[in-house]
């Protein structure tokens, strides 16, 4: 039977860590300035409702498209998208019926293809597509389907405001 190597930390081998994968997200998607990412999470954080836990996921953190592979913005600079996830039972109001794939748990992203799913948070998409000047998207769902989707299926995100699993 294998086993998989735990790192000191109780991370799989391989796995990065929140610095990690902060520093990453910073890199690539913010030109290498933290301040820039500060911002970007200030007002993401003026924009959704109190106690919201926000995660980006996706080629930001892994530096990589999970489809084929390929490098974060390999059809050129800003073409790969930041996948924003609002966490939290509240915000899932902002969404209408038809926004969800799973009423009240889990929502479609707000985005390109599905632009007028969530009315309350277009301003907040705009800005920071503006500020970032590539996609955005913002899905929302409960804690339970984050902590799913990161520990079960072994999907990495990054915490950028708050922590899932914390009340």
């Amino acid at each position: 039977m294998a086993h998989e190597a735990k790192e000191s930390d109780g991370r799989k081998e391989g796995e990065l860590s929140e610095e990690e994968m902060r520093k990453s997200v910073i890199r690539l998607a913010f030109d290498g300035d933290a301040r820039r990412y500060e911002e970007f999470c200030e007002v993401v954080r003026a924009g959704i409702p109190e106690g919201t836990t926000v995660v980006l996921r996706g080629s930001a953190v892994t530096g990589k498209r999970w489809k084929d592979g390929a490098p974060f913005d390999a059809d050129g600079p800003g073409t790969s998208d930041l996948d924003l996830t609002l966490v939290g039972d509240e915000v899932l109001s902002f969404y209408i019926l038809d926004g969800f794939y799973l009423p009240g748990v889990h929502t479609k992203p707000l985005s390109e293809k599905d632009p007028d799913i969530a009315p309350d948070l277009i301003p907040l998409r705009e800005k920071l597509v503006a500020m970032v000047n590539r996609p955005v998207n913002i899905q929302a769902t409960r804690d339970f389907v984050m902590q799913l989707r990161g520990d079960w299926l072994g999907q990495p995100y990054l915490s950028m405001i708050g922590k899932v699993g914390d009340s």
